[in-house]
Parts: structure tokens; sequence; C-alpha cells
């Protein structure tokens, strides 16, 4: 049962829905069918396209005294994106509906589900990579790309998987995803044998590129499926799915596949147990996914949402978005700065049984362990910083703090590594994971906010892609680093690129366009609709509850 539309956003009066194309217009300014001026204190919006200018003194900051009736709510005009459009009044029509829909906790939950799955198959090679480097008869190289590939996959697929899901929708991306998970699941099952290397890595593969179908979503699904007050809380429980897979993946194949190479059957039923128990998971996910996952809720969880989903499906034009993110100057700084974040997780993850086996010997199960404490803590601060980024909305500021502290947290963890106390590592890998984990849904939220109207999974694309390009270049170089000098130069090369990333990430200019049309509250710079759409001359009038302007 659909939630009250009373709670989310700004009311609408009767008869004009907030939909894409409709541009906020002073509420001073005249109306050209002769209904005469807006009576509002201040300019919500500013008009596009050369009509109505008088906003221009209201986006300045003008202000004048607001009179007593005036106290509760503001009136202001909308432009109709389609030339010709009727302008009927505003009384006795049905108004715009915006409500939550009990089943995207459904939807969240299989899609957290099998981004697990997803995120354990990743790791489970890399994790106890002594064990496979023996039984395979390949080099340590060899294995590491059993993780790489995942970053390589994901990005020349990354342009193709985001067009589909813009085009042809949620629903069908994650069925791509859990399904391309589930077959490359069984395809390793075949591979149990000592001469089969080729087949686990072709499984490999398969599921590698079942993750580009997945890690786009969980900013896309918040947006979807859930309310302004909390969007940031889902996409970080989203990305919480994929950080508990690879958790899992830190503690279940040192325990499943112990080091057994001197007695071979042992080691090769194993090592069957693990794949066949990840197939048999995988394919109840992907038939829960057909049957539960559905594409939307009956109605828009927000009024954002609501612009974009009425919006026609001939505007949207992908190449048109991407030049647009790639013009966006603290989207093209953000990309830099979280690719450098994620990717030096994605090689301390993957390098993780290296760095500790060098200081303390035939310790893969403590490997694993500390690996399971840097992802547990990083899940902690996924959802601390998704709540706080709800109720405070301080997008830039909690992103740049937590990124100043994942750096500080590297720095301990480099020089804490070789003290030959094993507990100091816990509690140090601990604190690199809160932080560093803790920042990936940040980075998510923040590009969603200063790129609207542009799509979710578009940014979230370009971001995951900018983190797998880095992940595979620091995991070669540092893997190279610590071969030929060992661990602490390997962070150490991490740490300088970290500093790099936090310097980058000062100088993001915080626009959260998103925020602002939940609240009713827009700039000059902020537009509901593609940057070129049209929008015709006649003026539909809305009423928006009056909302605080003060900055963020």
């Amino acid at each position: 049962m659909p939630l009250s539309d009373h709670e989310e956003g700004p009311a609408v009066a009767p008869g004009h829905p907030v939909a894409k194309g409709y541009l906020l217009v002073p509420p001073g300014a005249p109306d050209p069918e002769g209904h005469g001026e807006q009576n509002g204190p201040k300019a919500r919006c500013l008009a596009l396209n050369g009509v109505s200018q008088q906003g221009v003194d209201a986006a300045s900051g003008a202000q004048t005294p607001r009179a007593p009736e005036e106290e509760t709510e503001t009136q202001a005009r909308l432009l109709p994106k389609d030339a010709g459009a009727g302008t009927p009044g505003g009384e006795g029509a049905e108004p715009a509906r915006t409500a939550l829909s009990a089943r995207r906790f459904v939807v969240l939950l299989i899609f957290c589900l099998y981004s697990l799955v997803n995120a354990f198959q990743w790791i489970q090679y890399s994790i106890i990579s002594n064990v496979f480097e023996g039984f395979y008869g390949v080099s340590l190289l060899h294995i590491d790309w059993l993780s790489m590939v995942y970053m390589l996959a994901y990005v020349p697929l990354i342009f193709p998987a985001t067009w589909l899901l813009d085009t042809r929708g949620l629903r069908l991306t994650a069925l791509l995803g859990s399904g391309l998970n589930c077959l490359g699941a069984w395809v390793k099952c075949g591979s149990v044998q000592r001469h089969l290397f080729w087949v686990t890595m072709l499984g490999q593969c398969l599921c590698s590129v079942a993750q580009v179908f997945i890690l786009g979503l969980p900013s896309r699904i918040a947006s979807v499926w859930f309310g302004p007050k909390e969007v940031s809380t889902a996409c970080a429980t989203a990305v919480l799915g994929n950080q508990l897979g690879t958790a899992v993946g830190f503690l279940l194949p040192p325990v499943l596949v112990p080091n057994t190479q001197n007695d071979t059957d042992r080691l090769t039923r194993s090592i069957s147990t693990m794949f066949y128990g990840t197939s048999g998971v995988s394919s109840f996910l992907f038939i829960l996914t057909a049957i539960a996952f559905k594409e939307k809720p009956p109605y828009p969880p927000s009024q954002a949402q609501a612009a974009l989903q009425n919006s026609p499906p001939e505007e949207y034009s992908y190449k048109k978005s991407i030049r647009n993110l790639f013009k966006n100057v603290p989207f093209v700084l953000l990309l830099i700065s979280y690719g450098i974040m994620t990717g030096a997780f994605y090689s301390v993850s993957t390098l993780l049984n290296q760095m500790i086996l060098t200081y303390y010997k035939d310790q893969e199960v403590n490997a694993g362990r500390i690996g399971l404490t840097l992802v547990l803590a990083g899940m902690l601060g996924s959802i601390l910083c998704g709540l706080w980024l709800d109720y405070t909305k301080t997008y830039k500021q909690t992103t740049l703090i937590v990124y100043i502290l994942s750096f500080i947290g590297m720095i301990i963890f480099t020089f804490t590594l070789d003290l030959d106390y094993i507990i100091i590592v816990f509690v140090t890998g601990g604190i690199l994971g809160f932080f560093m984990t803790g920042y990936l849904p940040l980075g998510f939220e923040f590009a969603v906010e200063i790129t609207y109207p542009e799509s979710e999974g578009t940014s979230s694309g370009l971001l995951n892609a900018a983190a797998q390009v880095f992940g595979i270049l620091f995991t070669l170089a540092q893997g190279k680093l610590i071969t030929d000098y060992g661990p602490r130069i390997g962070n150490i090369f991490l740490c300088f690129w970290m500093f790099v990333g936090t310097i980058l990430t000062a100088l993001i200019k915080s626009d959260l366009r998103r925020h602002n049309i939940n609240i009713g509250v827009t700039s000059a710079e902020i537009k509901a609709v593609p940057v070129d759409s049209p929008t015709d001359h006649k003026p539909k009038v809305i009423t928006l509850s009056d909302q605080s302007e003060s900055s963020i």
C-alpha cells in the first residue's frame, strides 16, 4: 500500500503536475494568458530560452517583505515542454501524486543479495591466491587477473550497459546482471581440474560482465523507488550488499578451501563445494529476481523523480547525456577522485593476502579475517554516511572529511603492517575499511546531486568505470612494487595517489540540484529538463510549499 504523498516533496496545486520540461519562473512575472501577476516575495526559478527575464533580480538575491498570508506557500508558474500545450485552470483537476511503495524494500533486498554473490565471486580467488596458484600450476599474476578481469571487463562494457539501463529499464538490467552471474557460477563448476584454468577464467569473465549490470544500479534503485528523506540511506544499503559479498569472500574461501595441496583429492572436493554452493545460491536469486523485481513503483517517490518520469522518451539522448557529464567540471573532478579512492580499495583487497603473508607466514585464515574486518567496518561506515546525508544533505563536506580520514587510515595501515602484532593489523584494517569503503555510496549520491537531471545510471557507470581503470593500474603497479620492494613501498604508492584525490575533492563545487528541486528551491543553473529541451511560452500555475532557502 503506497504511503501518503503528503510526506514527500513540495505540495502541488491541483491540475499542475511537476513534469520534466517545465521550468519555474518568478512569482512577480506577468502571465501571458492574462492571469495577472503572481504574488510572491521571491522568484523560485528562472525561465530559460529567453522567456520571462524578470527573475534576474530574484536570482541575484533580491527579496521583498512577505505578507502574512504568504508565509506558508508561494506561487510559481511552469513553462510546459510541449509547444502549444493547453493551459487549464488551476481548479478541479487531479493533483500530481508522489507516494512510497512497500515493494521498494523487496527490490532493494533482492538487489543486495545477487550483488553480494557477484562480489563474493570477485574476491574468492585472490584471498587464497597461494592455494589456487598451486592447484592450477600458474603464476600469482594469473590468479591476480581472476580479480582484475572484473575491472578490465567493466571499462569497454559500461557504455552499452548504461545505454541499456537508460533505454530498456531497470528490470531488464537486473535480470541480465543476476542471470550472467548465475551462468558464470555454473561454468566454474566445470573447472575443478588442474589443467582447466582457462575454464575458471571463462566463468570469471561471465561474472565480470554481470558486474557491469550491477554496479551502476544502487543510485538508480534509490532514486526510482525511495523518497527524498531516505534516498541516500537506500543507496548506501544497495552498495552495502556488494561490500557484504566482499566480506563473505574474505571469510568463507579460507574456511571452505584450506591449504591442503599435499592432498589433491581433498583440495578438489573443497573447491567443488565452494563452486557448487555459489551456483545454487545464484540460481535461486535469479529466479527471485525474475519473479519479484519490478521496473518502478505505481507512483514516483519524489518530485524530482516525477519530473523525470513525465518526460517523453524521445527527448532523451544518451550521447548528449555523456557530453553534458564531461562538460560538468565538478563531476569530472569527482570522477577522478572517486576512481583513485575506489581503485585503491580494489588494489588493497586484491593484494591483501600477499601483504599479510609477507609478514605473517601461514596466516591465510587471518588474512581473510582481516579482509572481513575491513569490509564489515566499511559497511558500518556506508550506512552511517548514508543516514548522515539524508539528515544533513552536506554532500561536499562529508565526502571531503571521509576522503581525508581514508588517507590518514591508509598511512596508519602502511606503517603498522610490519610490527609483528597481527591484532594491530586487525585494528588498522578496520579503521581503513570504515572510511575507505564508507566513501563509496557518498561518491554515488554526490554525483547524482551535481549532475541532475542526467541519468543516475550513466553518472554511476562512469564513476565505476574510472574505479576499474584505476583499480587495474593500481593493482599492477602495487603488485610489482610489493614483489620487488615489499608491501610498505606499495602502500606508500597508494598513499600518494589518495593525497592527490583529497586535493581534487576539495576543489569540487557543490551544486545540489536534485535536492533543490525536491524542496522547491532552484537557481538559474538548475534545469529539470535536458539542456536543450524545448519550452513553450504558455504558463501553468502551481503552488509550492514554503521551504528554507539557506545554502547547504
